[in-house]
């Protein structure tokens, strides 16, 4: 099953409403939608955004600039 990339457009984060970028994995999969206003990675399973921010992945914090 593949994304509708008109679909994913109109996605926001449920948490601050802010964009959401397309993380792909090596063969070029959709893998996740990440919010980096809140640091949060949302799960794409078989095709489906999974929005819920209790199954959203952490993200790393940026290495800090000394």
């Amino acid at each position: 099953m593949t994304l509708d990339h008109r679909l994913i457009d109109l996605l926001v984060c449920p948490v601050c409403k802010g964009p959401l970028e397309m993380g792909r994995d090596e063969q070029q999969r959709p893998v996740e939608l990440v919010c980096h206003a809140d640091r949060l990675a949302f799960p794409v399973r078989d095709g489906i955004p999974i929005m819920l921010e209790e199954q959203a992945r952490p993200m790393e914090p940026p290495p800090s600039a000394a």
